[in-house]
């Protein structure tokens, strides 16, 4: 049983995050192009760029991971923290499209974002346990 490389390791998750990456602005582009500004098209907008940010996320979530964690991360808490740059980059475009974003509520909701992750991250580690192999 010989220890896995990076690229092995996490290949499943960058699979996933080009299948985001290629669906969601690929999509974006395709909705920029030929959609008409309905309120369908306007959630399909939400989505598509949910998909596109958490794709590009994943390659920075994993390098950041890798540099400065203290170990090795599981393919599910990659994808969770890509999926809340996604989150935030959305909840952005709303709150733009409303005309009530402002630096303020760009450093809250960012806050709010690394608080719930910690907490997350707080109880995960509270409940792992040493019989089992990974802990996440």
């Amino acid at each position: 049983m010989g220890r896995e490389t990076f690229p092995e390791r996490y290949m499943s998750v960058y699979i996933a995050a080009a299948t985001l990456f290629v669906v969601g602005w690929g999509g974006m582009i395709t909705l920029l192009l030929y959609a008409v500004p309905t309120v369908d098209a306007r959630w399909v907008f939400f989505l598509l760029g949910m998909a596109g940010l958490t794709g590009t996320a994943v390659p920075f979530v994993v390098f950041l991971s890798r540099r400065f964690g203290r170990r090795v991360i599981s393919s599910r808490v990659l994808m969770r923290r890509a999926i809340w740059v996604g989150t935030f980059g959305v909840t952005l475009a709303w709150l733009q499209l409303g005309r009530t974003l402002n630096w303020s509520i760009v450093l809250l909701l960012a806050f709010v974002v690394v608080a719930i992750e910690w907490f997350v991250e707080l109880r995960a580690r509270s409940l792992w346990d040493p019989g089992t192999s990974s802990g996440e």
